[in-house]
């Protein structure tokens, strides 16, 4: 892939020595971008960046990976561009450069975490619970669930509407917010985001997250020190209540008599009050009392995602460990694991150890394989989907040109052809390399091979491949999914 500051001359690229009043700016661009994206994209995206230099009003801005640069023209060029612009209006553009060399090095690229570290509140030792005020304790909010990033289809469409109101209005119309659905399917996602979303826009805001088993431990231990007063008085200060699991109150009277109060006293004051269960209020093993009153607000239901929704939703996550995986393998994925979506996170989370472990990119094989070893085996349905597992043979040449042709999407055509574009150029250069290093074909047939080129330029190419392979991390990674999906190792 091409960059876009490949046009700029070589002496304005030269990273070597980073001024410090790049840093500097760079600093002050990002402490803009940071007030208008969620911080989760800002931290994922903006890690391990830098300007590596500016020419006659153009910015360049060296990115650490080679999947981030489509991203980042796509969503962050513009407000880079304001940022720069409000710092110095002679800055009329921005262009990007892929420079390997910034990933994990402070010295080069900024460190995100140390100049812009999240505000956190008060922890509550040993536990993941956050002290909001004296006695009030939340479980807290994991920062990586936002309504930005939940990826909405028709199994989840209302309920998504319907936590947008509520994070725009707390105490609205939508109070409660009742979520309901099966396990797995993203009701925590949404809870939590609700709850993100609410604290953006209102810092101050008592936003309290809990479960209804830890509802239920409050309620014991202040039975068991005589504090039920305090009890009370702590849960009805918060501005927004959200308990997760609220099904789990069945056959626990006491809890469910403290919770009815305490839902009470939030709704009469105008207080937001999210809940989540496995099934509606009507068909909830509680008292009458408490389900009538979760049907006050708005019932919203979570369902099994259809295929393109969990395809979307992997596509997002991929993006999100900023992992590239062809999109034939996000498509199995999404064809064989259908009914919950922490199963397909769970799977893609296996893809990206296996990417950062073996620093292999994942194919469907080796995905294949992964559903193998959790019991989700593919073949049980390879006649309906059509998956044949591979059988073991020796490969071929054509199995190297049709292996590298699907990995990198460019045609056999193109690669036997005449074409010098680098899209062509590399994917051409790897199969004479493969052919060469593990099929022992000669240069002169690999030429022959490829429209009668001459032994030396198969020569040429494969010594290329060899000496990028000791500095590309990522054409190592890509070699090495190639080499495993052919057998070769």
């Amino acid at each position: 892939m091409m960059s876009c500051a490949s046009s700029l001359s070589h002496s304005a690229l030269v990273p070597s020595v980073v001024q410090k009043d790049f840093r500097e700016l760079w600093i002050d661009i990002l402490r803009f971008v940071e007030q208008k994206i969620p911080r989760t994209q800002f931290i994922t995206w903006f890690r391990d960046t830098m300007i590596l230099g500016e020419e006659e009003g153009t910015l360049i801005v060296g990115l650490p990976l080679p999947m981030s640069l489509n991203w980042h023209l796509e969503h962050y060029r513009a407000v880079t561009l304001q940022a720069a612009q409000a710092i110095h209006s002679s800055i009329e553009q921005v262009v990007y450069k892929v420079d390997v060399g910034l990933k994990d090095n402070p010295s080069r690229a900024i460190d995100l975490l140390h100049h812009f570290p999240e505000q956190k509140r008060r922890k509550v030792s040993g536990r993941q619970e956050v002290r909001l005020a004296e006695g009030i304790v939340s479980k807290i909010l994991n920062p990586l669930y936002t309504l930005e990033n939940f990826v909405v289809g028709a199994n989840s469409r209302l309920a998504y509407a319907a936590s947008q109101a509520v994070a725009t209005q707390p105490g609205g119309r939508y109070n409660p917010l009742f979520v309901y659905g099966g396990v797995g399917l993203g009701k925590t996602h949404l809870l939590q985001a609700t709850g993100n979303a609410i604290l953006r826009q209102r810092p101050t805001a008592m936003v309290v997250y809990t479960t209804t088993e830890d509802f239920t431990n409050h309620v014991i231990e202040a039975i068991q020190h005589q504090k039920m007063e305090q009890f009370r008085r702590r849960y009805r200060v918060v501005d927004v209540l959200i308990i997760d699991d609220v099904q789990f109150l069945a056959n626990k009277e006491r809890t469910q008599e403290e919770f009815f109060h305490t839902f009470n006293a939030l709704y009469e004051e105008h207080k937001q009050i999210i809940i989540s269960a496995d099934r509606p209020p009507q068909e909830l093993q509680l008292e009458d009392r408490l389900t009538s009153r979760f049907a006050r607000g708005m019932i919203a239901d979570i369902s099994v995602p259809d295929y393109e929704t969990r395809l979307a939703i992997l596509v997002e996550k991929a993006q999100e460990y900023e992992l590239f995986i062809d999109r034939a393998v996000l498509a199995f994925i999404a064809e064989h694991v259908t009914q919950n979506v922490r199963e397909l996170e769970g799977i893609l989370m296996q893809a990206v150890a296996q990417y950062e472990l073996e620093q292999c990119m994942p194919t469907i094989k080796s995905i294949a394989d992964i559903m193998r070893k959790l019991n989700h085996d593919p073949h049980a349905s390879e006649d309906q989907v059509g998956f044949e597992y591979p059988k073991q043979r020796s490969a071929t040449f054509q199995d190297v040109l049709e292996a590298v042709s699907r990995y990198y999407s460019v045609s056999v055509q193109d690669m036997l052809g005449a074409s010098r574009v680098r899209e062509i150029l590399l994917p051409r250069q790897i199969v004479m390399f493969l052919l060469k290093k593990y099929l022992r074909t000669s240069y002169v047939r690999i030429g022959e091979i490829f429209s009668n080129r001459d032994h030396t330029t198969v020569m040429n190419s494969y010594n290329k491949i060899e000496e990028m392979l000791q500095n590309d991390h990522q054409l190592l990674r890509e070699m090495r999914a190639l080499e495993k999906e052919m057998d070769f190792v």
